[in-house]
């Protein structure tokens, strides 16, 4: 009988966790966000290759939203609602 390639198995008595399809998808697409968001931060080194390659696999992944518009119809018309504060400054503070 041929051994199986793969992860070795699990010890008995550990939990056996599973995770789904779309479980792991989301752990990729985090993965490369947060290693894009390190190199930003200067905690983490890439080459320009794995900047643009990065950037080219979120652009797959995150819906773009530069285009995005929001509507309403006659019935149930957008109401825009802004709010001012007016903050008071101490004196001899900034």
């Amino acid at each position: 009988m041929a051994a199986r390639k793969g992860r070795p198995p699990k010890p008995p008595g550990s939990p056996q966790v599973r995770l789904s399809d779309a479980h792991r998808d989301k752990i990729a697409k985090a993965n490369i966000l947060n290693h894009l968001i390190e190199h930003v931060g200067g905690t983490r080194d890439m080459t320009t290759t794995q900047v643009t390659a990065g950037l080219g696999l979120l652009k797959k992944c995150l819906p773009d939203l530069s285009n995005v518009t929001v509507s309403g119809d006659e019935e149930n018309p957008l109401k825009v609602i802004g709010e001012m504060r007016l903050v008071g400054v101490r004196p001899g503070g900034d």
